[in-house]
């Protein structure tokens, strides 16, 4: 079976100078890995007094890139300005930034700059885990007549991030290509780890996800980049990652294979219906607590048993071989339907 060949996006996080931008095409052309340059022409930061990027003066330096590498451009655009500028320059590809997608008003007015082009514009789930922002971004742009749609999956703020920058959370990546499977999905390590140290692992998960390439940040001198020098590769060091990914089959025709994957996947069928029926007798026996609550007047609400249930299960963690992350996740939902059945007996 011939392996997939994924879509490569790189660049600087900033275009800083001429000359780092051309260095870094070309070295970046060089490795025979990369089919699209980047660079951040204008930088959403979140505060001011920080590199905000050269602006429209960069242009004309990746254009020359352009012209050096034969490698397409892509840029972030936020705003009318920024679109009409790129449009000038005959920039190849957009892409619209976390914080942009954030906001309704914003995508509104780059969708409407945007309207009728063929160009390819990838989209970046927004800042929070709302995949509903995410969709209506994608929505947005389809009123407007833009065709060529991708999703980049860029991470998430402030969900206990841990070593990370921006928590993956995959599986709200993976319920937009559920809701949208017919765009293609890339993966941005390099804004979900935020140090150059975990973009392979990052990396490695995407390509398990089956996602259709990365975009990542190369600089040809990382030390002294003027935005997010942590999380920038050399060229060199791209091309090295790069080749240890592996970008595995999505089936496989081997009998034994299929046999062994359909017993595992009953086991887990059947495991899954007793974890249901265990859920429905737990929420059996919250309901029976939450009459007896009613009938004495006690609020539903009891954060010092919560918190030791919590405890006692975040304990178990490591022996369970269960990350603490699932696990609160698990523990919050339950929490959350257990509150509901009592609140519905309350109100009997």
């Amino acid at each position: 079976m011939e392996q997939k060949r994924p879509l490569i996006i790189a660049g600087p996080c900033s275009a800083e100078s001429e000359e780092q931008i051309l260095v870094t095409a070309k070295a970046l052309a060089a490795t025979g890995k990369v089919d699209i340059f980047r660079a951040g022409v204008w930088k959403p930061r979140t505060k001011p007094n920080t590199f905000e990027g050269m602006g429209e003066k960069a242009l004309p330096w990746l254009v020359e890139a352009r012209k050096q590498t034969g490698l397409p451009l892509a840029i972030e655009v936020a705003n009318t300005s920024h679109v009409e500028s790129a449009m000038k320059y005959d920039v190849d590809i957009f892409w619209i930034g976390a914080r942009t997608t954030s906001n309704p008003f914003s995508m509104q007015e780059v969708a409407e700059a945007l309207r009728g082009t063929e160009k390819m514009v990838y989209v970046k789930n927004p800042m929070s885990g709302d995949v509903e922002l995410w969709c209506g971004g994608v929505e947005r742009l389809l009123a407007c007549g833009v065709k060529n749609i991708g999703l980049i999956h860029r991470g998430f703020s402030g969900y206990g991030t841990g070593d990370l920058r921006n928590a993956p959370m995959w599986h709200l990546a993976l319920e937009m290509r559920r809701r949208m499977p017919e765009l293609p999905i890339i993966c941005d390590p390099s804004h979900i780890c935020g140090s150059r140290a975990y973009i392979k692992d990052i990396s490695q998960q995407a390509a398990d996800l089956n996602y259709d390439g990365f975009m990542i940040e190369s600089h040809i001198n990382p030390d002294v980049a003027l935005s997010d020098a942590k999380q920038q590769l050399t060229p060199e060091a791209l091309a090295s990652l790069l080749d240890t990914i592996k970008w595995r089959a999505g089936e496989s025709a081997s009998q034994t294979f299929q046999t062994m994957l359909m017993s595992l996947r009953d086991q887990i069928d059947s495991l899954d219906g007793e974890i249901l029926q265990l859920l429905a007798e737990r929420m059996s026996v919250a309901e029976k607590i939450g009459r007896i609550k009613r009938d004495n007047d006690v609020r539903i609400l009891q954060s010092l048993r919560w918190e030791s249930i919590a405890e006692r299960t975040m304990a178990r963690s490591a022996s369970l071989g269960l990350s603490i992350e699932f696990l609160q996740t698990l523990l919050d939902a339950i929490h959350v339907e257990s509150i509901n059945h009592q609140n519905k007996v309350m109100k009997e």
